[in-house]
């Protein structure tokens, strides 16, 4: 092997296997990162495919019931 290290534009698939043997948490850093952007198209189509959907939007209200509201009673806290 030659003490320099490869240049990836001179030849890719070679300066990839140096890299995964020489420096693998980069190159397994890159890998991994570069999935990311892939799996967000990938994903939801197969999580349909599976029958798994999205779970309903959470309301950001609370629904105020119609009509008066009753009084309480009973509870001691008049300060008559």
């Amino acid at each position: 092997m030659a003490s320099i290290t490869p240049r990836f534009w001179a030849g890719p698939l070679r300066y990839l296997r140096w890299a995964s043997r020489e420096k693998p948490a980069y190159f397994w850093s890159v890998v991994i990162g570069s999935l990311g952007p892939i799996s967000m198209v990938a994903v939801p189509p197969i999580r349909r495919a599976f029958g798994d959907f999205d779970a309903p939007a959470i309301p950001l209200t609370y629904p105020v019931p119609s009509g008066p509201r009753k009084t309480l009673s009973g509870y001691d806290d008049d300060t008559e």
